[in-house]
């Protein structure tokens, strides 16, 4: 493309941008979007995927032709530009929804054994009975935090006491049982 193109086409793209010139960019649409659309299927877009993005592209022209400036850069490096921009954010859009089938958090849970389940029971157990070794308050708090899913500071407003002491009463708590539990679990 040589500087008189260069030119003329910053002229249609202004003339797009001040007057909604029609003539204008049905010019430029004519003369890029088959270079879009050739370039993007050189990038393994298909046919149909490049004619969309191309009308993309050509529509981000249309609306937003004021924000090309031609002391930046070519009508053409403006446009491909946006082209390799919108390829990106495509590919990515489809990457995102891409999942692994085999990932283990989309796997269905194991079977407990029997075994397993008089373990758990047990240990679940040890849990309530070290929980109850505490006193009221720190019950309460952990049963807000852990069981109703109520954050610190939610606690302390339903409580009425300060921040730091709600925090202190679930540190404490844990401790407690961290020490309860080491002794009877091992």
């Amino acid at each position: 493309m040589d500087a008189e193109e260069r030119r003329r086409f910053a002229a249609l793209a202004k003339a797009v941008a001040d007057d909604r010139d029609q003539q204008a960019f049905s010019i430029l649409f004519d003369y890029f979007a088959p270079r879009l659309k050739a370039w993007l299927m050189r990038r393994k877009m298909t046919s149909g995927e490049a004619e969309e993005l191309v009308q993309e592209i050509m529509i981000v022209l249309w609306h937003k032709a004021y924000l090309y400036d031609a002391t930046r850069s070519s009508l053409s490096t403006w446009l491909f530009r946006i082209a390799r921009n919108r390829r990106i954010d495509l590919q990515r859009r489809a990457d995102a929804r891409l999942f692994d089938e085999t990932d283990p958090a989309l796997q269905p849970p194991a079977d407990i054994g029997a075994e397993d389940i008089i373990v758990n029971d047990d240990r679940d157990a040890k849990i309530r009975a070290a929980v109850g070794q505490l006193p009221q308050e720190q019950r309460d708090m952990l049963r807000a935090a852990f069981f109703l899913g109520q954050s610190h500071a939610e606690i302390a407003e339903s409580t009425g006491l300060p921040l730091g002491t709600v925090k202190s009463r679930i540190r404490l708590a844990f401790g407690k049982l961290r020490k309860v539990l080491e002794q009877e679990l091992g």
